[in-house]
Protein backbone atom coordinates (compact mmCIF):
# COMPACT_ATOMS: atom_id res chain seq x y z
CA UNK A 1 0.00 0.00 0.00
CA UNK A 2 1.50 3.52 -0.64
CA UNK A 3 1.29 6.53 1.27
CA UNK A 4 -1.00 7.71 -1.39
CA UNK A 5 -3.75 6.36 -0.25
CA UNK A 6 -3.75 8.44 3.08
CA UNK A 7 -4.65 11.46 0.84
CA UNK A 8 -8.05 10.20 0.03
CA UNK A 9 -9.86 12.21 1.85
CA UNK A 10 -8.04 15.25 0.70
CA UNK A 11 -8.78 14.42 -2.54
CA UNK A 12 -11.92 14.87 -2.73
CA UNK A 13 -12.81 18.17 -1.30
CA UNK A 14 -12.05 20.57 -4.14
CA UNK A 15 -14.57 22.65 -5.03
CA UNK A 16 -17.09 21.12 -7.55
CA UNK A 17 -16.62 17.03 -6.95
CA UNK A 18 -19.07 14.87 -7.09
CA UNK A 19 -20.75 15.64 -3.68
CA UNK A 20 -23.42 12.37 -3.37
CA UNK A 21 -21.91 9.56 -5.02
CA UNK A 22 -21.07 5.53 -3.16
CA UNK A 23 -19.33 3.34 -4.71
CA UNK A 24 -19.71 -0.08 -4.23
CA UNK A 25 -16.76 -1.95 -4.96
CA UNK A 26 -16.46 -6.19 -5.07
CA UNK A 27 -13.44 -7.22 -3.37
CA UNK A 28 -13.12 -10.84 -5.70
CA UNK A 29 -10.51 -12.25 -3.29
CA UNK A 30 -11.69 -10.92 0.57
CA UNK A 31 -15.13 -12.39 -0.17
CA UNK A 32 -16.81 -9.00 0.22
CA UNK A 33 -17.70 -5.60 -0.68
CA UNK A 34 -16.44 -2.45 0.58
CA UNK A 35 -18.86 1.23 0.48
CA UNK A 36 -17.01 4.26 -0.09
CA UNK A 37 -18.95 7.74 0.48
CA UNK A 38 -17.25 9.15 -2.36
CA UNK A 39 -17.68 12.82 -1.12
CA UNK A 40 -15.50 12.05 1.87
CA UNK A 41 -13.32 9.98 0.51
CA UNK A 42 -13.29 6.94 2.50
CA UNK A 43 -14.89 3.51 3.36
CA UNK A 44 -18.10 3.23 5.09
CA UNK A 45 -19.18 -0.37 4.99
CA UNK A 46 -17.49 -3.42 4.57
CA UNK A 47 -20.68 -6.27 3.55
CA UNK A 48 -19.39 -9.82 3.50
CA UNK A 49 -20.40 -11.53 0.24
CA UNK A 50 -19.02 -14.90 -0.52
CA UNK A 51 -18.43 -17.17 -3.66
CA UNK A 52 -16.00 -14.49 -4.98
CA UNK A 53 -17.46 -11.71 -5.65
CA UNK A 54 -16.66 -9.87 -9.27
CA UNK A 55 -19.85 -8.32 -11.13
CA UNK A 56 -22.05 -5.93 -9.48
CA UNK A 57 -25.13 -3.58 -10.91
CA UNK A 58 -26.87 -0.70 -9.01
CA UNK A 59 -30.27 -0.02 -10.07
CA UNK A 60 -30.97 2.93 -11.99
CA UNK A 61 -32.84 4.73 -8.52
CA UNK A 62 -30.21 3.62 -6.46
CA UNK A 63 -31.83 1.60 -4.30
CA UNK A 64 -30.49 -1.58 -4.62
CA UNK A 65 -27.00 -3.69 -6.13
CA UNK A 66 -26.72 -6.83 -7.46
CA UNK A 67 -23.51 -8.81 -6.91
CA UNK A 68 -22.58 -12.01 -8.85
CA UNK A 69 -20.64 -15.10 -7.14
CA UNK A 70 -18.84 -16.90 -9.92
CA UNK A 71 -18.00 -19.70 -7.51
CA UNK A 72 -20.73 -19.59 -5.23
CA UNK A 73 -23.12 -19.25 -8.20
CA UNK A 74 -25.50 -16.77 -6.63
CA UNK A 75 -26.66 -13.34 -6.84
CA UNK A 76 -26.31 -11.42 -3.96
CA UNK A 77 -28.90 -8.58 -3.16
CA UNK A 78 -28.35 -5.33 -1.00
CA UNK A 79 -29.96 -2.65 -0.13
CA UNK A 80 -27.29 0.53 -0.66
CA UNK A 81 -29.04 2.83 1.93
CA UNK A 82 -28.61 0.53 5.11
CA UNK A 83 -25.86 -1.26 3.37
CA UNK A 84 -26.83 -4.80 4.07
CA UNK A 85 -27.72 -7.91 1.95
CA UNK A 86 -31.50 -8.61 1.40
CA UNK A 87 -30.37 -12.74 0.82
CA UNK A 88 -29.31 -14.22 -2.37
CA UNK A 89 -30.78 -15.70 -5.16
CA UNK A 90 -29.24 -19.05 -6.92
CA UNK A 91 -28.49 -19.17 -10.40
CA UNK A 92 -26.64 -21.71 -12.64
CA UNK A 93 -23.56 -22.24 -14.25
CA UNK A 94 -20.80 -19.09 -13.95
CA UNK A 95 -22.74 -15.95 -13.05
CA UNK A 96 -20.23 -13.09 -13.44
CA UNK A 97 -21.80 -9.84 -15.85
CA UNK A 98 -24.73 -8.30 -13.98
CA UNK A 99 -26.95 -5.88 -15.44
CA UNK A 100 -30.59 -4.29 -14.38
CA UNK A 101 -33.39 -2.77 -16.27
CA UNK A 102 -33.39 0.74 -15.55
CA UNK A 103 -37.20 0.49 -14.83
CA UNK A 104 -35.57 -1.87 -11.81
CA UNK A 105 -36.27 -5.39 -13.65
CA UNK A 106 -35.22 -7.99 -14.28
CA UNK A 107 -31.99 -8.63 -13.73
CA UNK A 108 -29.88 -10.41 -16.16
CA UNK A 109 -27.12 -12.26 -15.46
CA UNK A 110 -24.20 -13.58 -17.96
CA UNK A 111 -23.77 -17.28 -17.77
CA UNK A 112 -19.79 -17.40 -18.22
CA UNK A 113 -19.89 -21.28 -18.72
CA UNK A 114 -23.41 -21.43 -21.24
CA UNK A 115 -24.27 -19.34 -24.31
CA UNK A 116 -27.19 -17.32 -22.82
CA UNK A 117 -28.39 -15.13 -20.37
CA UNK A 118 -30.37 -15.75 -16.92
CA UNK A 119 -33.59 -13.32 -16.65
CA UNK A 120 -33.77 -12.88 -12.89
CA UNK A 121 -37.18 -11.66 -11.01
CA UNK A 122 -35.46 -9.74 -7.92
CA UNK A 123 -39.19 -10.10 -6.37
CA UNK A 124 -39.44 -13.67 -6.48
CA UNK A 125 -35.59 -14.38 -6.03
CA UNK A 126 -36.15 -16.63 -9.55
CA UNK A 127 -34.37 -17.58 -12.69
CA UNK A 128 -38.06 -16.76 -15.03
CA UNK A 129 -35.92 -16.93 -18.79
CA UNK A 130 -32.92 -17.20 -20.55
CA UNK A 131 -31.74 -15.37 -23.27
CA UNK A 132 -29.42 -17.25 -26.04
CA UNK A 133 -26.17 -15.17 -27.17
CA UNK A 134 -22.75 -16.06 -28.06
CA UNK A 135 -19.87 -18.14 -26.33
CA UNK A 136 -18.65 -16.91 -22.91
CA UNK A 137 -20.92 -13.97 -22.04
CA UNK A 138 -19.40 -11.52 -19.87
CA UNK A 139 -19.76 -7.97 -19.78
CA UNK A 140 -23.52 -6.70 -20.02
CA UNK A 141 -26.05 -3.64 -20.52
CA UNK A 142 -29.15 -2.57 -21.04
CA UNK A 143 -29.68 0.96 -23.32
CA UNK A 144 -31.70 4.11 -21.51
CA UNK A 145 -34.55 3.27 -22.74
CA UNK A 146 -34.91 0.08 -21.55
CA UNK A 147 -35.39 -2.01 -25.34
CA UNK A 148 -32.16 -3.67 -25.71
CA UNK A 149 -29.80 -5.68 -23.90
CA UNK A 150 -26.06 -5.82 -24.88
CA UNK A 151 -23.83 -8.62 -24.24
CA UNK A 152 -20.03 -8.92 -24.54
CA UNK A 153 -19.71 -12.58 -25.80
CA UNK A 154 -16.17 -13.34 -25.44
CA UNK A 155 -15.43 -16.34 -26.83
CA UNK A 156 -17.50 -15.35 -30.17
CA UNK A 157 -15.14 -12.17 -30.16
CA UNK A 158 -18.94 -10.49 -30.73
CA UNK A 159 -21.92 -8.70 -29.23
CA UNK A 160 -25.37 -10.15 -29.07
CA UNK A 161 -28.25 -7.25 -29.24
CA UNK A 162 -31.55 -8.84 -27.56
CA UNK A 163 -34.94 -7.28 -27.59
CA UNK A 164 -35.66 -6.58 -23.93
CA UNK A 165 -39.25 -7.10 -24.60
CA UNK A 166 -39.03 -10.89 -26.49
CA UNK A 167 -35.94 -12.28 -25.42
CA UNK A 168 -35.36 -12.37 -28.99
CA UNK A 169 -31.70 -12.35 -30.43
CA UNK A 170 -32.00 -9.76 -33.17
CA UNK A 171 -27.96 -8.97 -33.91
CA UNK A 172 -24.55 -10.34 -33.68
CA UNK A 173 -22.34 -7.57 -33.96
CA UNK A 174 -18.45 -8.63 -34.62
CA UNK A 175 -16.21 -6.69 -32.36
CA UNK A 176 -12.23 -7.46 -31.90
CA UNK A 177 -11.04 -10.33 -29.82
CA UNK A 178 -12.27 -11.56 -26.88
CA UNK A 179 -14.34 -8.52 -26.03
CA UNK A 180 -15.16 -8.66 -21.88
CA UNK A 181 -16.45 -4.97 -20.77
CA UNK A 182 -19.92 -3.44 -22.49
CA UNK A 183 -20.48 0.07 -21.92
CA UNK A 184 -23.47 2.36 -23.23
CA UNK A 185 -23.56 6.13 -23.53
CA UNK A 186 -26.40 8.76 -21.85
CA UNK A 187 -28.13 8.84 -24.97
CA UNK A 188 -27.67 4.92 -26.42
CA UNK A 189 -26.26 6.03 -29.34
CA UNK A 190 -23.23 4.05 -29.12
CA UNK A 191 -21.57 1.00 -27.20
CA UNK A 192 -17.64 0.67 -26.49
CA UNK A 193 -16.17 -2.92 -26.05
CA UNK A 194 -12.91 -3.46 -24.22
CA UNK A 195 -11.28 -6.17 -26.16
CA UNK A 196 -8.56 -8.29 -24.25
CA UNK A 197 -7.39 -10.41 -27.15
CA UNK A 198 -6.60 -7.77 -30.08
CA UNK A 199 -5.74 -4.49 -26.84
CA UNK A 200 -8.56 -2.37 -28.54
CA UNK A 201 -11.76 -0.73 -28.15
CA UNK A 202 -14.63 -1.80 -30.90
CA UNK A 203 -17.00 1.68 -31.35
CA UNK A 204 -20.21 0.28 -32.29
CA UNK A 205 -23.35 2.34 -34.02
CA UNK A 206 -26.58 0.95 -32.26
CA UNK A 207 -28.83 2.23 -34.45
CA UNK A 208 -26.47 0.93 -37.37
CA UNK A 209 -25.54 -2.29 -35.53
CA UNK A 210 -21.99 -2.18 -36.79
CA UNK A 211 -18.69 -1.15 -35.77
CA UNK A 212 -17.95 2.33 -36.85
CA UNK A 213 -14.38 2.53 -35.26
CA UNK A 214 -11.55 0.61 -33.41
CA UNK A 215 -9.52 2.58 -30.82
CA UNK A 216 -6.01 0.87 -29.52
CA UNK A 217 -5.40 1.04 -26.36
CA UNK A 218 -2.83 -0.74 -24.02
CA UNK A 219 -2.23 -4.07 -23.68
CA UNK A 220 -5.22 -6.53 -22.19
CA UNK A 221 -8.24 -3.76 -21.74
CA UNK A 222 -10.72 -5.00 -19.40
CA UNK A 223 -13.54 -2.45 -19.36
CA UNK A 224 -14.60 1.05 -20.23
CA UNK A 225 -15.62 4.66 -18.32
CA UNK A 226 -17.36 7.48 -20.34
CA UNK A 227 -16.98 11.27 -19.15
CA UNK A 228 -16.32 14.77 -20.44
CA UNK A 229 -16.37 13.24 -23.65
CA UNK A 230 -13.56 10.75 -23.39
CA UNK A 231 -12.94 7.04 -23.16
CA UNK A 232 -11.49 5.46 -20.01
CA UNK A 233 -10.12 2.01 -20.69
CA UNK A 234 -8.44 -0.01 -17.75
CA UNK A 235 -5.42 -1.93 -19.31
CA UNK A 236 -4.78 -4.48 -16.76
CA UNK A 237 -1.11 -5.61 -17.54
CA UNK A 238 -0.13 -1.76 -18.37
CA UNK A 239 -1.03 -0.54 -14.72
CA UNK A 240 -2.81 2.31 -17.04
CA UNK A 241 -5.50 4.19 -18.32
CA UNK A 242 -5.54 4.72 -22.11
CA UNK A 243 -7.86 7.96 -22.74
CA UNK A 244 -9.19 8.81 -26.01
CA UNK A 245 -11.49 10.97 -27.43
CA UNK A 246 -15.17 10.36 -28.23
CA UNK A 247 -15.98 12.65 -31.28
CA UNK A 248 -12.51 11.61 -33.07
CA UNK A 249 -11.55 8.53 -31.51
CA UNK A 250 -7.64 9.67 -30.96
CA UNK A 251 -5.66 9.18 -28.30
CA UNK A 252 -5.43 11.98 -25.43
CA UNK A 253 -3.21 10.01 -23.08
CA UNK A 254 -2.08 7.06 -20.34
CA UNK A 255 -2.88 7.88 -17.45
CA UNK A 256 -0.74 5.37 -14.77
CA UNK A 257 -2.44 3.92 -11.74
CA UNK A 258 -1.89 0.97 -9.69
CA UNK A 259 -1.55 -2.59 -10.70
CA UNK A 260 -4.08 -4.88 -12.98
CA UNK A 261 -6.98 -2.12 -13.17
CA UNK A 262 -10.36 -3.32 -13.99
CA UNK A 263 -13.93 -1.68 -13.21
CA UNK A 264 -14.14 1.70 -14.39
CA UNK A 265 -16.97 4.08 -14.00
CA UNK A 266 -17.41 7.76 -14.05
CA UNK A 267 -18.90 10.11 -11.11
CA UNK A 268 -22.39 10.84 -11.85
CA UNK A 269 -21.61 14.80 -12.72
CA UNK A 270 -18.64 13.35 -15.19
CA UNK A 271 -16.00 15.08 -13.37
CA UNK A 272 -14.25 11.92 -12.37
CA UNK A 273 -13.58 8.53 -13.04
CA UNK A 274 -13.09 5.91 -10.45
CA UNK A 275 -10.58 2.56 -11.44
CA UNK A 276 -10.46 -0.67 -8.96
CA UNK A 277 -6.76 -2.26 -9.36
CA UNK A 278 -7.34 -5.27 -8.50
CA UNK A 279 -3.51 -6.04 -7.03
CA UNK A 280 -3.22 -2.50 -5.80
CA UNK A 281 -6.21 -2.87 -3.44
CA UNK A 282 -7.11 0.86 -4.28
CA UNK A 283 -9.09 2.30 -6.54
CA UNK A 284 -7.26 5.44 -8.44
CA UNK A 285 -9.48 8.73 -8.72
CA UNK A 286 -8.95 10.66 -11.86
CA UNK A 287 -10.10 13.94 -12.55
CA UNK A 288 -11.11 14.03 -16.33
CA UNK A 289 -10.19 17.76 -16.97
CA UNK A 290 -6.42 17.37 -15.60
CA UNK A 291 -6.27 13.78 -16.31
CA UNK A 292 -4.16 13.24 -13.02
CA UNK A 293 -4.63 10.62 -10.71
CA UNK A 294 -5.75 12.93 -7.62
CA UNK A 295 -6.17 10.44 -4.98
CA UNK A 296 -6.40 6.81 -4.13
CA UNK A 297 -8.80 5.24 -2.04
CA UNK A 298 -8.11 1.32 0.13
CA UNK A 299 -10.15 -1.02 -0.88
CA UNK A 300 -10.18 -5.06 0.19
CA UNK A 301 -8.53 -7.69 -1.10
CA UNK A 302 -8.68 -7.68 -5.09
CA UNK A 303 -11.07 -5.50 -5.97
CA UNK A 304 -12.70 -6.08 -9.31
CA UNK A 305 -16.21 -3.46 -9.47
CA UNK A 306 -17.08 -5.29 -12.79
CA UNK A 307 -19.98 -3.32 -13.99
CA UNK A 308 -22.14 -0.58 -12.90
CA UNK A 309 -21.06 0.39 -9.33
CA UNK A 310 -21.69 4.38 -8.68
CA UNK A 311 -24.86 5.33 -6.67
CA UNK A 312 -26.06 8.74 -6.40
CA UNK A 313 -27.37 9.07 -2.67
CA UNK A 314 -31.06 10.93 -2.62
Amino acid sequence: MTARVALAALGLVLAGAARADEAFVTNQNGDDLTVFDLAAGKAVATIPIGGRPAGIAVSADGSRAYVTSPEGKYVTVLDTAKRSSLGRIPVEGGPLGVAVHPSGQPLYVADWYSQHILVVDPASKAVTARYDVGKSPSGLAVTPDGKFLLSADRDSNQVSVVDAGTGRRVAEIKVGERPFGVTIDAKGERAYTANVGSNDVSVIDLSARAVVGTVKVGERPYAVGLANGRGFVSDQYEEQVSVFDLATLKPVAEIPVGAYPEGVEASLDGRLIYVACWEANTVAVIDTETLKVISELATGDGPRAFGRFVRKTP
